[in-house]
């Protein structure tokens, strides 16, 4: 049965705005909407919101949340499992933080002492546990497997790779307030396409897909458009061009 948007809020116990901003950006469409603009959830609605709050649970941005869900390789039963297999590590970890705070306090008081070390156990803020596993499994395989065959390089390969990135990179820039199908960009991106294939083996479809990440993450967003605000977005929209007429 559909449901009403306060409805799913009250369900959820999330806001209706929130609802509504997740509507706006097409992270949670509903599959309804009535003559007098009603959202009406469906059961699968309900279910893609399910996901989208474990996601949010384990620290996502609702850009790297809408890039995994809407990846056709995506699947909500694995997807389950991770989530319960993290969640139970998370529990773990937060077990053993409360038990520090315990000990801290005893510590305190001068009843026992507890070395430096002792004093942190539990705490972990270096990565997200479940990100990795998830980039490697709907996200960005290639730029991995891209890095990795950059880490096998000498010291001065690697110093020239990057030189010529960044030169490509500047290129764009100068590029990125003109149309991405026009044959300036398209030979500028063109650049770009064989630069990583000089790393790595990228399909158009997954040069595509690279792109839709550089405006997905907002990482690549931040690092890309130092070159000049905007370049993620123009690659994005150039790469496509690029990936339709390589098809």
């Amino acid at each position: 049965m559909a449901m009403k948007v306060k409805e799913v809020a009250e369900l959820a116990s999330i806001s209706v705005r929130t609802l509504h901003h997740y509507d706006e950006i097409g992270l949670l469409t509903p599959d309804e909407v009535t003559s007098a603009g009603y959202r009406l959830y469906s059961d699968a609605n309900l279910e893609t919101l399910q996901q989208i709050l474990f996601f949010r649970e384990l620290d996502f941005s609702l850009k790297e949340i809408k890039s995994i869900i809407t990846n056709p390789s995506f699947n909500r039963e694995e997807a389950l499992q991770m989530h319960r297999r993290i969640l139970l590590e998370k529990r773990q970890r937060l077990d053993q933080m409360i038990a520090t705070i315990d000990r801290s306090v005893l510590h305190m008081r001068g009843e026992i002492h507890m070395t430096t070390k002792e004093q942190f156990e539990g705490f972990d803020f270096s990565k997200n546990p479940y990100e990795q596993e998830a980039r490697e499994r709907w996200g960005d395989e290639a730029v991995e497997k891209t890095n990795q065959k950059l880490q096998g390089k000498s010291a001065q390969e690697q110093k020239g790779l990057s030189d010529e990135m960044n030169e490509i990179y500047t290129r764009l820039a100068a590029l990125r307030h003109t149309d991405p199908a026009s044959n300036e960009a398209q030979a500028g991106i063109a650049e770009w396409y064989a630069y990583l294939n000089n790393l790595g083996n990228y399909s158009p479809e997954a040069f595509r897909g690279l792109g839709q990440m550089y405006v997905d993450d907002e990482r690549f967003t931040r690092n890309i458009d130092q070159f000049g605000e905007g370049l993620a977005m123009f690659m994005k929209d150039a790469m496509a061009v690029f990936a339709d007429r390589k098809s």
